[in-house]
């Protein structure tokens, strides 16, 4: 698929005031997606576990207005006004505006909430950006009247499509948040109708070890990241081990389709913690180098390490780019491993903090 076909040739209806609403989830990366090229490209492919309880939920609020020379929008976070997010979202409309021509003859109110605090260090770009993305392609379908997404296969393919694509021009991870359960973003040869343009639902089967996975994510820093992850997908452009590294996510990815097939939780877990310390391995030997693990982030990796050692149980780690531990592990042993966690694992965390999350099934369109 080429980006025209994404932009509308011409709108047929003319709505002047109105409201949509969606949640969209956030996601977690299996193989990790590190280093971009223009037009938030990736550099590697990337394969992720979409989410569910973590989810932020967007009411989008638009009124025809004269003026069409300039975006209008006001951004409320929980019922307060957040001007800081505004820099962020005109970028993410001045990049999009070629494929939603819209979005100048409105004034928009942008309502959104997490189901997370904002401050839990969980990123809210991926689900945020793409309950944005969702909310005006529901604008779009009114004002292009067009079949329902909900009405039809090719519809609602095309919606998602588009919607995936607009998300990833806001952040990146955010085309990765739209659909379930298991998401693959950019061009894999294993990976049926995969494409860096946006998001595909992993097309092969899954065994029922994976099924209602789960992620208890641990909160070990919740401030803000000494290094932003734009900075750091730019420091992968001249990083000694970057042709490597994404030959790396490559073969992972195809190592995963026959891991899902098969059941294979040894393989997986083995798969998933090296590509999480990979990730990291790249910050830390970049240049400039950084390390945003932090002294707990290691203590916690140590501890399940040795309580798989001890208990056999299928209990692995991922890291996202930042301190805190996304804790993996099948739904039957959950008694065990949650046990495990509040005895041994919460102590490291800031204030105590944790949430309980498990594999979803995507984004949700709300009733106004």
């Amino acid at each position: 698929m080429i980006v025209e076909a994404f932009i509308p040739k011409s709108y047929t209806k003319h709505r002047s005031k109105g409201s949509v609403s969606w949640s969209s989830p956030s996601n977690i990366a299996l193989v990790k997606y590190w280093g971009k090229k223009e037009h938030q490209i990736p550099a590697n492919p990337s394969m992720s576990f979409t989410l569910d309880y973590c989810k932020t939920t967007t009411i989008l609020e638009f009124e025809a207005k004269e003026n069409t020379t300039a975006f209008s929008f006001d951004v409320f976070l929980d019922g307060a006004q957040k001007d800081d997010f505004k820099p962020k979202i005109e970028t993410f409309f001045k990049r999009i505006e070629l494929y939603v021509p819209f979005l100048k003859n409105y004034h928009f109110v942008i309502k959104t909430k997490n189901s997370f605090p904002h401050s839990s260090g969980i990123a809210s770009s991926a689900s945020g950006m793409s309950a944005l993305a969702l909310c005006l392609m529901s604008l779009e379908e009114q004002l292009l009247d067009a079949t329902p997404q909900s009405e039809n296969d090719a519809a609602q393919s095309y919606f998602y499509r588009k919607a995936s694509f607009l998300a990833r021009l806001g952040s990146g991870s955010a085309c990765r948040s739209l659909e379930g359960d298991i998401i693959v973003w950019g061009d894999h040869k294993d990976i049926t109708n995969s494409t860096d343009l946006f998001g595909v639902k992993y097309p092969f089967e899954v065994h029922e070890n994976f099924k209602n996975y789960q992620d208890t994510i641990l909160l070990v820093d919740k401030g803000e990241k000494q290094v932003s992850s734009t900075l750091g997908h730019d420091l992968m452009h001249n990083h000694t081990y970057a042709s490597q590294r994404f030959r790396q996510a490559h073969d992972n990815i195809s190592k995963l389709v026959e891991v899902f097939k098969k059941g294979d939780l040894e393989a997986f877990i083995a798969i998933v913690e090296s590509e999480a310390l990979t990730l990291h391995g790249m910050m830390m030997t970049s240049m400039p180098y950084f390390i945003l693990m932090k002294p707990n982030t290691l203590a916690i990796i140590n501890k399940i390490w040795q309580f798989r050692e001890d208990t056999g149980l299928h209990i692995s780690f991922t890291l996202d780019a930042g301190a805190n531990v996304h804790v993996l592990y099948p739904k039957n042993e959950t008694e065990k491993i949650l046990d495990f966690i509040k005895a041994e694992l919460v102590a490291y965390c800031q204030n105590g903090h944790y949430i309980c999350d498990e594999i979803g099934f995507g984004a949700k369109q709300l009733p106004i």
